[in-house]
């Protein structure tokens, strides 16, 4: 209803929310408001995934029915509580003042701004040009099914356990897996992308009827599970743990533990599921940032594998 509008008490702030009976997920008849809520429920959760990175905002003004926005900048007019931090692109010689999270009332804003989804970057303000967060991303091709996902995750586990590493999975909101690992922010974006390619490379050997870590796309197996190593390129995000996604179901990247893959349909995680599953079982990623490793053994990794030949393609 247009000029109705709600105020939300969140924390320290309150947030106006307009046009709360918008709805934006027609299949649930779930409305802007509903997504306030579940944010709400999520809280501690969303803001840990996004606390002091800059995050780029999926929007969609008029609902999914309407166009969506990538919205890196924070917009003019933003209240003085929320908070920014500065990135530049040097390709373009330009910078952009990004969402930076640091309280619930910061999501809730962005909800009200028509966000859906929170694309957060793998570094921190600190220093963003050293990341702390590398992501291995488990990519079905169009024909792979999601078992094979659920074959291949306890070998992501195995080459992360030889390694000493602890990995936190969750799903995508789609038809992949996410798997995030704290690392010392002492690299900068090439080599946490090289790393993770070594990584990948690994993996393939492991499981090569299932695995590829073929450039082009054109070039893979549409049966295949890509490992996406190139989302740890620098700029590239994707959805964060407890973002909803832009789709009809109102899916969520929503952490798992590991004996759940081999079950888990990520069909059944949505914004009317995981209020529940959060208020039962809290934020499954809640100790994350208390592991912390080197990424030196797989930069030898790497470089062992150029030197027999295999290149790392340049980032696109």
């Amino acid at each position: 209803m247009a000029g109705k509008a709600t105020i939300v008490e969140v924390g320290d702030h309150e947030v106006r929310v307009s046009n709360p009976d918008r709805v934006y997920f027609p299949e649930l008849g779930a409305t802007k408001l509903d997504l306030v809520e579940y944010y709400l429920a999520v809280s501690d959760g969303i803001v840990r995934a996004l606390r002091e990175r800059p995050c780029m905002l999926h929007r969609f003004p008029e609902g999914l029915a309407g166009e969506k926005v990538h919205q890196k900048r924070v917009p003019n007019g933003a209240p003085p509580w929320l908070e920014t931090v500065r990135v530049k692109f040097p390709r373009y010689n330009r910078h952009a003042d990004e969402l930076c999270v640091t309280k619930p009332a910061d999501v809730i804003w962005a909800v009200q701004m028509s966000t859906v989804e929170f694309h957060p970057w793998n570094s921190r303000r600190a220093d963003t040009e050293r990341p702390d967060e590398w992501r291995i991303d488990l990519d079905p091709m169009p024909d792979c099914p999601f078992g094979t996902v659920r074959r291949v995750a306890p070998v992501v586990r195995e080459v992360l356990d030889e390694l000493g590493m602890t990995g936190y999975p969750k799903t995508s909101g789609g038809s992949g897996l996410h798997v995030y690992v704290r690392i010392e922010p002492r690299w900068g974006f090439a080599d946490v992308r090289r790393a993770a390619l070594a990584f990948a490379r690994e993996v393939e050997r492991r499981a090569p009827d299932d695995v590829t870590t073929t450039w082009w796309r054109r070039d893979r197996d549409p049966k295949a599970l890509f490992i996406d190593y190139n989302q740890n390129a620098r700029d590239h995000t994707i959805a964060s743990a407890y973002s909803v996604r832009g789709v009809p179901e109102a899916t969520v990247s929503t952490p798992v533990t590991w004996d759940e893959i081999q079950d888990l349909n990520p069909g059944d995680f949505t914004i009317r599921t995981i209020p529940q599953r959060f208020a039962e079982l809290g934020d499954l990623h809640s100790d994350i940032d208390d592991h912390s490793h080197s990424l030196t053994t797989l930069l030898e990794w790497a470089d062992r594998d150029e030197r027999s030949g295999l290149e790392t393609p340049a980032e696109n």
